[in-house]
This record gives structure tokens, sequence and C-alpha cells, in this order.
């Protein structure tokens, strides 16, 4: 019954150490934690917009997702482009170089989740398409896609193209994000009333992409990706990464037909330095760069000049292991070994006094030493790591400022700075007491916006004595005077300004000194309003000042004046 019980537990720990995660795995799990670490975000169906969103994560991280804590360096080099008319996005280029320079395809090997996110759906067990010269050819659609959708399309059209039509961690992250969340389908606040043949388009893009994952490895990664194409160019000249002594090559190939990536040589542009390579190189060609930085030269030369069995079997020389074990024409055994698909190991005579073997190089003191060290080093590495991870989720979710719904019954005082004015003008809410004040907020990426922009218009022509204005509400700044012209709005009778982060005065009611005060802040009027991260967005407010209706998503017409008018008349 011992015996029994004693294997059961030797299965179950065999069967854990065989499915352990790799260091690899793990930091990738790590990476995708540390960028989502708002869990908050997920229970209120809300976006973080706190400080550490003006930072860029290295990895492909969608800025409207929940959870994310920093923002996408894909997404903030297109807006940063759309916004940068003929002045260099010098901080967005700055931090993607530096990445490039420290990193280069690294980050896609060990910090991006959505590389982690398709590795995981290629261990589905399926038939896999295996890499070809096609696969190889189609690998450069990302450096088009790059170009094209993040370069040249958002500096002449002003448009974030790549997150707006492909990238699929924006709608998985983002939109399905948000969408699943009870607090967005509530009738004032509906993110599915603005779904439209945009999202249909992304949803449906985003499940072939899933579906590639499954059957070949890193699909979007491989094809698509333009942050990947940007680490690419630096791959050679990156600080960390894997790297190929020429002098111990043979040209053998095993590095390349074992990579899944569509390589020609270990370190190229679409290596993702993964490290997988190294263990199969038969002659130890391969390994990381930067290696000097953690071991003393001393100690990594005398570890690459102590004699191993490849280094004997390259030079076809004769061991000597024993008086009655003598190996010989060790060149056919490297061919043999090189050749077979599961190389058998080798079994060596042992010697009669526990002689050290050539494939057991002996290890000094100064090494054994050094390896102790760089254990130590490693083990503080991974406690600060975990510091920092649980640093992070207790700051996001309990710390942190957090901009939640506002939930008004007055509307607040409010200032703006008007556009399509022959001269400047600004509209002051005091000024229109008395009357029913219809917002919308919009901005000039937001194709809802566009679409429903005719409707307060035409309201504004069959009611004159209700004021309608649409206030610009956008991250980055940009020239929205011309847009409005450009889409043909400039003569409209509407109003239109830009709404700005302190352009609406919230009174808050305080205990101070055992007496209740008023104390007067500044937020934006956006989510002074009932705004929250999705445009478009429309308040109706009444001839007391009162807010009587807010809608997030489009709206049409004719319930537009429904409810316009069950304001007017009440």
């Amino acid at each position: 019954m011992k015996t029994k019980f004693k294997n059961f537990f030797i299965k179950i720990k065999d069967w854990f150490v065989r499915h352990k995660p790799s260091k690899r795995r793990l930091i990738q799990v790590y990476a995708a934690l540390l960028y989502n670490a708002n869990i908050k975000g997920f229970v209120t169906g809300s976006i973080y917009k706190g400080n550490t969103k003006y930072a860029c994560v290295p990895g492909l991280n969608c800025y409207s997702c929940p959870g994310a804590t920093g923002a996408c360096p894909l997404g903030a080099l297109q807006n940063a482009l759309m916004s940068s008319d003929t002045k260099a996005p010098y901080y967005v280029l700055g931090i993607l170089a530096l990445f490039a320079i420290i990193f280069a395809r690294t980050i896609c090997g060990f910090l991006c989740p959505v590389g982690l996110g398709q590795e995981l759906l290629y261990k589905i067990k399926t038939p896999k398409i295996k890499k070809n010269r096609v696969s190889r050819a189609f690998s450069y659609l990302k450096y088009v896609l790059l170009a094209a959708l993040v370069i040249i399309i958002p500096i002449m059209l002003q448009s974030p193209t790549f997150c707006k039509y492909i990238c699929p961690a924006g709608t998985f992250g983002g939109a399905i994000g948000l969408l699943i969340n009870p607090n967005n389908a509530t009738a004032g606040n509906n993110y599915f009333a603005q779904l439209g043949t945009l999202f249909t388009w992304k949803f449906c893009l985003m499940v072939a992409i899933i579906v590639m994952s499954v059957f070949c490895f890193r699909f979007f990664c491989r094809f698509l990706c333009p942050l990947g194409a940007i680490y690419g160019f630096f791959n050679k000249f990156a600080l960390l990464g894997v790297k190929l002594d020429k002098s111990k090559c043979t040209d053998c190939g095993l590095c390349v037909s074992h990579c899944k990536m569509d390589i020609k040589h270990v370190g190229d542009h679409e290596c993702i330095n993964c490290g997988e390579c190294i263990s199969v190189c038969p002659t130890q060609a391969i390994s990381w760069k930067g290696s000097k930085i953690f071991l003393h030269s001393n100690a990594v030369e005398m570890e690459e000049t102590q004699p191993t069995l490849n280094s004997i079997l390259e030079k076809g020389t004769t061991v000597q292991l024993s008086e009655e074990a003598e190996v010989t024409s060790v060149n056919s055994i490297a061919a043999m070994a090189i050749t077979v698909e599961e190389p058998q190991a080798v079994e060596v005579p042992a010697a009669e006094n526990d002689l050290i073997t050539a494939s057991q190089p002996i290890e000094s003191p100064s090494v054994a030493k050094l390896k102790r060290r760089n254990k130590c080093l490693e083990i503080a590495a991974w406690a600060l790591a975990t510091l920092l991870l649980i640093s992070a989720l207790v700051y996001y979710n309990f710390f942190a400022p957090y901009e939640e719904r506002i939930s008004l019954e007055d509307c607040p005082q409010f200032s703006v700075q008007l556009y399509n004015t022959e001269e400047e003008k600004t509209f002051n809410f005091t000024d229109y007491e008395g009357k029913v004040i219809v917002i919308n907020f919009w901005a000039t990426y937001c194709a809802p916006c566009k679409t429903e922009m005719p409707y307060f218009e035409q309201l504004q022509q069959n009611y004159r004595d209700v004021v309608v204005i649409s206030l610009h509400h956008e991250l980055v700044e940009k020239d929205v005077q011309s847009a409005i012209y450009e889409l043909g709005w400039g003569d409209y009778k509407m109003l239109f300004a830009q709404d700005t982060t302190t352009s609406a005065t919230i009174i808050s009611k305080e205990e101070v000194d055992g007496e209740v005060v008023e104390i007067p802040s500044q937020t934006e009027l956006y989510l002074a309003l009932g705004g929250s991260d999705t445009l478009p967005h429309t308040a109706i407010i009444d001839k007391e000042g009162k807010i009587a209706f807010i809608r997030t998503g489009s709206i049409k017409y004719g319930e537009l004046e429904e409810e316009m008018l069950k304001v007017l008349n009440s």
C-alpha cells in the first residue's frame, strides 16, 4: 500500500515537473499582469486615465483596455503623428528607440501579451501550418502595414488607421473588455447602441486572427504586427537578445529548422529572441548577448575554453576515457547527431577512478563562486519583480486617482472657446439661463460622431429657441477649427467649441471644522455630464439648469427630437 501511495505522489511530482512553466513563460505572464494591473477597471467598466497612461509599455497592449496601466506604443505613435503637423513627435520616437536599442524583438518574445496569447492558442492540438517560402514572403506584409497604416495615412488623413481598422488587441481588450461589463449596457450609457459596420469588421478580423493562431505559430506577430516590424530593424544592434558565433557555427541548419518564426539566420529581423535555438545548437555557437555583463569576462573565457563533447567531436580527436574504452571516428558520430531527428545518447564507459570525461568539464572554484553569485542575483531579481507587481496591484486598485462617472442633478457652470465664429468668442453657460441646451460631445476620429452631427444641426434649425453646442473631446491636440470646415460644417448654425480639462466648475460639499461648506473643484465637462470612455455622448439641460437627459452612444434624429421636446414642454 505504501508503495502505491509513493508511486502515486511520484507520478504527480513528475507531471508537475514536465508541465512546469519555463522562465520565459513566467516573464510573459508577469508582463501581461503588470500592463493590466488595474483590475478595478474590469469591475467598473471604465478606463484608467491616471498619470502612468502618459507612459508607453514596451509590448502591444491597448490603451482602452479596462485594466491597462499604460499606453500602447503603436497607438501613441499614431496619435503623435496625427497631431505632429510639421513637428516630429520626439517623445514617442524616443521611447520606441529606447525600447528598441535595449531589447528589440526580445520584447516580442518575452514582454508582449499578444504574443503570449498566440502561443497559448498554438498549444491547442490541431494540425499545424509549417513555415515555408510563402509564409516567409508574407512576413514582409507587416512592414507594408507599418509604412501605410501607422505612418503615412495617420499623417495625411489624421486618422489612427491601424488601431481603428486592424488591431486585434484594441478589439479584444478595448471594445469587448468594455462591452461585456453590465455598467456599459444601461439606457443612458449603452455602448452597444454605437456598434456598426466598423466593429463588425474588426470583430470578424479578430476572430480570424485567433483561429489562424491556433494553426499557425504567432500568426499576427509574423504577418501583421507593425510594432514587431519596428523592433525588427534594431535586432542586430540591440543590447539584449541572441547572438551567433560564426567561428563555431557549422551551418547545420538545426537552429533555423527548429525555430517557428520565418528567420533566415539567428538574430535577424524576424527573430523574437526567445532563446529556444540555444539548446539545439550542437556546437554551442548560439548564446545570449550581454552574458559578460552577468559573468566576469575571465569566467566566460574559462567556460568557453573548457573542453566539451561537441568541441571534441568537431575537432575529430580521440578521447582516452579509460584503459579499455576509447572513442574514435568521432566525425561520423557528429554527422549522425546532426542528421537524425532525435539523437540517441552515446553511452560512455565510466573510468575506474572516477576520471572526469570530456563531456564533464572541470569547474574551477572562481567559476562556481560566480555561478552562486548569479543565482543569488536571479533570486533577488525575481523578488524585486514580485514586489513591483504586488505594489502595482495595490496602487491601481486601492490608491490610484480614478475618474469615476459623476452623477449630478445640476449642470455645472462652464465657459468654453467657440470655433466656427468670425471672431474669438466664448460660450458662457450663465448667459443662456432659462433656455434648453443640447450638448453633443464628439471627436474628429469618431465615425459615429460625424454621422450624427447633421442631426444636431437639423435640430438647431427647426428649434431656434434651443441652444445646440458640440464640444470636441480628444486626447491629442489638433486643429479642430480646420477640421470643422473640411467636413463642411463651417456654416452650421449650431455652435462648436473645445472641451478642456478645467472647463467645468463642480461645487462639492465637504465638512470643514464641523461645518458643511461648498468647495469648488475643476473637472472635465464630459465627465461632469456623465461621460466615461466613449463617444459620441449627448446631454440635454432643461430651463432650470438641471441635467434632464444623458446618452452615451449614437442617437437618431427622431429620438433626439423626442427627448428634447419632453424637456422643452415640461
